[in-house]
């Protein structure tokens, strides 16, 4: 029997860019085992070494989840649709999480500045006056975080707390809208509490201009009635997903990717955490950022503003909110997805029995593979962008390997490099010389470490190189005529 298995973005560049593949199978297995067999790829991407399916990728068919229905073994029938859906960095009506907590009386002012929203009998003066009285933190001010902070700040939300350590650059103001280019080489935080103010200058802004660690989120998110997870690393995401779950605050969250996102509302006093949802992170690399993979600049104003929806429904009480349900967009195809997501007994925070009950005796970095990572980067052999060009300017012969995709070397093509994708490597790895030395290159540098780890794990013994930041640091230090992207 025919099922459409719809393949994330992430996991496209695994089965040749398709987004749906049609396989023939009685079960979960049999069709995954189909797909392993059709992309032989998408193996390692989707199966640990044990052949168990990784903690990062959630199976559903049709809108549940393969965990809360026999696994593996789940039966499918002619016409099913199964969903891949892995992290990228549920219904119920809610009462208000400010409890009996009420505002203050709205001036006049306030009045005909939120008089939209005072006609609508779920918010009204009430729910106006919670807006008011609330405390949001929004974790990240990026692209999600540019619509989350605008929409609270122009619904009245009485005080926004802001955290983000960057500043801004050319290539953010594609889709952080928030920030201007004026602002470029501001603090991020500096830049989103002016326009703030120019949108609502009722409301009090508090900026935390440094990242959120162990160390720090319990007395920040204290602070706080809502969090919104606009960041963009899965330390972080686990990070205020934890922190939540231990001070009972609702994380609202929101992920994207090229042309992908996720909304949700992870809640452990009332459903599940993140952690139900995805018990662990991709392997470091496995999963792109949106620096490296791209993201289409209105994406985040649609998950953004799902996001900020979802907080306003929190703060004012009533509708249904995601709490217990993941919305999965697809912009490029314009389809939209509701997933139930269940609360998991085992979890390890928000379970029956809690095994992390203090964040600072948490190692999110080891958890998250960062320390891995840093150790294997550290062992890949990188070559500075001035010492390849002199190596080539001497004649010397070096095989050049880069591993971006067709659309991104569009933009700027390097030298005489042959073209090989990081999912063909391992199948290619014969069109190399081992006795040729071969340096691997991409946008920054980081594709192309994952390059070569993935040859050496395939048993390539010739000399493999990383060029160090890749491209950008060739526009940079070589030839200014490259552009940096």
């Amino acid at each position: 029997m025919a099922v459409t298995v719809f393949i994330p973005t992430t996991l496209r560049i695994f089965t040749n860019h398709r987004s749906e593949v049609e396989l023939e199978g009685d079960t979960v297995g049999q069709i995954l085992e189909s797909l392993s067999d059709e992309y032989p790829e998408t193996k390692k991407a989707l199966f640990d070494e044990n052949g168990k399916l990784r903690s990062f990728i959630n199976v559903f068919v049709n809108s549940d989840n393969i965990r809360n229905l026999q696994g593996y073994d789940s039966p499918v029938k002619d016409g099913d649709e199964i969903m891949l859906i892995p992290a990228i960095a549920g219904g119920s009506t809610t009462e208000s999480v400010l409890g009996d907590r009420k505002g203050e009386k709205l001036t006049n002012d306030e009045i005909q500045r939120y008089s939209r929203h005072l006609l609508l009998k779920e918010v009204g003066v009430k729910g106006q006056k919670r807006l008011k009285a609330a405390k949001v933190l929004i974790v990240g001010l990026g692209g999600l975080g540019a619509p989350l902070a605008q929409y609270l700040a122009a619904a009245g939300v009485g005080t926004i707390g802001l955290v983000d350590f960057d500043e801004v650059e050319e290539s953010n103001l594609q889709r952080q809208v928030i920030h201007g280019t004026r602002d470029i080489g501001r603090p991020k935080v500096a830049s989103a509490k002016d326009s703030i103010r120019q949108i609502n200058p009722l409301v009090k802004v508090e900026t935390y201009n440094y990242p959120l660690t162990a160390d720090n989120a319990f007395d920040i998110i204290g602070q706080y009635d809502v969090v919104a997870d606009a960041s963009d690393n899965y330390q972080t995401r686990y990070l205020v997903n934890d922190a939540c779950v231990l001070l009972g605050k609702p994380d609202v969250f929101g992920a994207m990717y090229q042309f992908e996102g996720q909304a949700a509302v992870y809640y452990g006093k009332e459903g599940p955490c993140y952690r139900c949802m995805y018990p662990a992170p991709p392997p470091p690399g496995l999963v792109p950022s949106c620096a490296t993979g791209g993201v289409v600049g209105v994406l985040p104003g649609v998950i953004g503003t799902i996001q900020a929806n979802e907080v306003i429904k929190l703060i004012v009480g009533g509708g249904e909110s995601l709490i217990g349900r993941l919305i999965s967009f697809d912009a490029w195809h314009m389809k939209w997805r509701e997933l139930k997501i269940c609360k998991d007994p085992d979890c390890p925070v928000c379970g029956k029995n809690p095994t992390i009950t203090e964040l600072e005796e948490y190692d999110y970095e080891d958890f998250c593979g960062i320390k891995q990572q840093e150790e294997e980067n550290e062992a890949v052999e990188g070559i500075e962008a001035k010492e390849l060009k002199r190596r080539l300017d001497e004649g010397e012969k070096i095989t050049i390997i880069d591993v971006r995709e067709p659309h991104e070397r569009a933009i700027v093509k390097f030298l005489d490099a042959k073209v090989i994708p990081i999912g063909q490597l391992e199948r290619r790895q014969n069109e190399l010389n081992p006795d040729i030395d071969t340096v691997f290159v991409c946008k920054e540098g980081k594709r192309s470490i994952l390059a070569v780890n993935t040859l050496r794990e395939a048993g390539y013994k010739g000399k493999l190189y990383n060029l160090k930041d890749g491209i950008n640091a060739w526009a940079r230090d070589v030839d200014p005529s490259f552009p940096q992207y």
